[in-house]
């Protein structure tokens, strides 16, 4: 008797419009956060011989994950983990004018999910959200919207800019090996700013968001979709960074 009233309110739960939970996959884009170009500029006591530059991006996208559950009477949670990125090519410049070599800057970013390469600006951020559901007065209608806030930890890595070059600079002289030739020493100094990058890490930082969005989920099929907006208050990023603060996210999933 027992099992079989389980068996039936388990069935009528999964005919109805909103999940008992879920879990998905989705497209995130941050359309504001920007990075400005910094053109070449030579180094103090290396004018016209070594110089740095770097390009730059006016927006970040990537992926992310959700899990979600709706059981909980008034109110629905949420949790997230976010990750967006963007190239900016920067390079090493030795010599001037046309005979100028550029030197394009490889370096690899610990806790990433990128091997060696082009530099890369990443921002992951981990949300828990607690978010308020509404009803829609429409019967069997299968879209929930909702509005939310919740905690975000964000994980932020460094630009590549000249003031870090200028410190691996230094290092070369510390340890002796400053070449006299300006090949060389561009070079030499490439692979110090691969080794420094790669122990610099990730800029740790927690936050608030708030959120607006919509589930949708027919009856009986156990797949939703969702979209998001996300509106980021704190949270520390680096000094050459302009970020915008908003977040969308776009998917869809599994919901039981």
């Amino acid at each position: 008797m027992n099992f079989k009233l389980i068996f039936a309110a388990a069935a009528l739960l999964a005919t109805q419009s909103f999940a008992i939970a879920g879990i998905g996959f989705h497209y995130t884009p941050d359309v504001g956060t920007s990075l400005k170009k910094a053109d070449r500029s030579d180094f103090e006591g290396y004018e016209n011989k070594l110089g740095f530059s770097h390009g730059s991006f006016t927006f970040i996208q990537g992926f992310g994950f959700k899990a979600w559950v709706d059981i909980l009477p008034f109110i629905d949670i949420e949790g997230t983990f976010n990750i967006q990125f963007a190239s900016y090519n920067a390079a090493l410049w030795a010599g001037s004018g046309e005979d100028a070599k550029k030197i394009p800057l490889e370096i690899e970013l610990g806790g990433t999910p990128f091997a060696k390469a082009t530099p890369k600006y990443v921002g992951m951020n981990g949300d828990l959200s607690v978010n308020y559901p509404f009803e829609i007065p429409i019967p069997l209608f299968p879209i929930t919207p909702y509005v939310g806030a919740g905690i975000t930890m964000h994980l932020n890595t460094f630009v590549l800019n000249k003031a870090f070059v200028t410190k691996a600079i230094s290092k070369l002289a510390d340890e002796g090996n400053l070449p006299v030739s300006q090949d060389e020493l561009a070079k030499k100094l490439a692979k110090k700013v691969t080794e420094l990058a790669a122990d610099e890490g990730l800029n740790k930082s927690i936050g608030f968001h708030l959120l607006a969005g919509a589930r949708f989920k027919l009856p009986i099929i156990p797949i939703a979709a969702y979209a998001n907006v996300k509106c980021y208050i704190g949270g520390d990023y680096d000094a050459d960074i302009d970020p915008s603060h908003f977040a969308f996210e776009i998917g869809g999933g599994f919901a039981l």
